[in-house]
């Protein structure tokens, strides 16, 4: 069924069709206008939240967690096990990691070495993700190590690497971005390993999400850190999380602000092509007034050939909107298909609406203009 045939019941409309089809030309050059005013709305929205998502990804769970070392003001040379104990309780169900830290040099088989930092802690599965091998909620023997690392000294699941005249098996191959800033060469052991520190170098608060996160670190500040005093210094990235998101979403506000520039002027031409269209058929109109259509009909008709322009017009913009879309996902964030979150799909309904009430605002001029035109002025032409 044809769309002329599904809309006969509404004869100014099916009217509207038809005169769109009489000048193909000007009508596929007033929907081209709809077609980029659209494209750069949605297309620019959509690339303001893929840099949103990448950037998230690149900060990682860094926002969700708090490190806690030794301030300038300290008695001590680290974090003191009551310190950490009344941090466990201002943590509440966030994971509390403490860590004593080292560097050693681990040799390969063949005598290739590698300069490596040393981490003991007990809950390594709230730090770090493993490629191969175990990954345990409390590390009490054996160790973990940085796959690339292992690639490159040749070390594989199972075999023994040695630490201060001790040897560890290796339990689980750490990714090489998993972890506090996560990329280097780092060998994870037990705590026993480093019993020799008393005080643990840094403590890692692992939270749900970024908020508990910066909750976390401003009840540990509130609690250790009197005035100007630092007891202990508090590090955390979620107002930096915050801080990027709002920039980006200024960001999208500014890009979706110069992409409607290029609707304004399509509704421009739109206005012009609408005027155009009812000049032209100024002694048309003046006929059916005389034979008994009233303003209204007029009036929808101009309008609703308005509304075509910006539908067709919207439809299409969107379409090409979401394919530049999925190109922009693939080269930012590696997967085409996050384009279907609501976050990215809403530029589009955005772009769609915009582009009708555009189209529809622009031909109010030309349509109240016809309506009103008498009679026999336009049959005089």
């Amino acid at each position: 069924m044809s769309i002329t045939s599904a809309l006969w019941r509404f004869p100014s409309v099916q009217m509207a069709w038809r005169n769109l089809g009489r000048n193909r030309i000007r009508t596929a050059l007033a929907t081209l206008g709809i077609v980029i005013g659209v494209v750069a709305i949605a297309s620019l929205g959509i690339a303001g939240v893929a840099l949103q998502q990448q950037a998230t990804a690149n900060l990682g769970t860094l926002a969700d967690e708090v490190t806690v070392t030794a301030g300038e003001d300290s008695t001590t040379e680290g974090v003191t096990e009551e310190q950490v104990e009344e941090i466990r309780g201002l943590a509440g169900d966030a994971a509390v990691v403490p860590k004593k830290s080292n560097r050693t040099t681990l040799t390969s088989r063949d005598g290739q070495e590698a300069r490596v930092s040393v981490t003991a802690l007990t809950e390594a599965s709230a730090l770090y993700d493993v490629s191969a091998g175990d990954n345990p909620d409390r590390l009490q023997s054996g160790a973990l190590l940085t796959n690339s690392t292992a690639t490159q000294l040749g070390f594989e699941l199972g075999d023994p690497v040695e630490y201060d005249g001790r040897l560890y098996r290796i339990r689980g191959l750490i990714e090489s971005q998993s972890g506090f800033g996560g990329g280097g060469n780092e060998l994870v052991l037990p705590l026993s390993a480093l019993a020799d520190q008393q005080y643990y170098d840094s403590v890692t608060i692992v939270a749900a999400n970024g908020r508990e996160a910066q909750r976390t670190a401003d009840a540990i500040e509130a609690r250790f850190n009197e005035g100007d005093e630092e007891v202990l210094s508090v590090t955390s990235f979620a107002s930096v999380q915050e801080n990027i998101d709002a920039f980006l979403n200024t960001l999208n506000l500014a890009l979706i602000g110069i992409g409607s520039i290029s609707l304004v002027v399509a509704s421009v031409a739109i206005l012009n092509v609408m005027l155009m269209s009812t000049i032209e058929r100024r002694g048309e109109i003046g006929v059916l007034r005389a034979v008994g259509i009233r303003r209204g009909e007029v009036l929808r008709m101009i309008l609703a050939e308005a509304a075509f322009l910006g539908v067709i017009g919207g439809v299409v913009g969107a379409a090409v909107s979401f394919a530049v879309g999925l190109v922009v996902f693939q080269v930012l964030a590696g997967d085409p298909t996050l384009v279907f979150g609501w976050e990215s799909i809403r530029y589009l309904l955005i772009g769609f609406g915009f582009a009708v009430f555009a189209s529809v605002l622009s031909g109010l001029y030309p349509a109240w203009k016809a309506a009103n035109d008498p009679p026999v002025e336009a049959l005089r032409g």
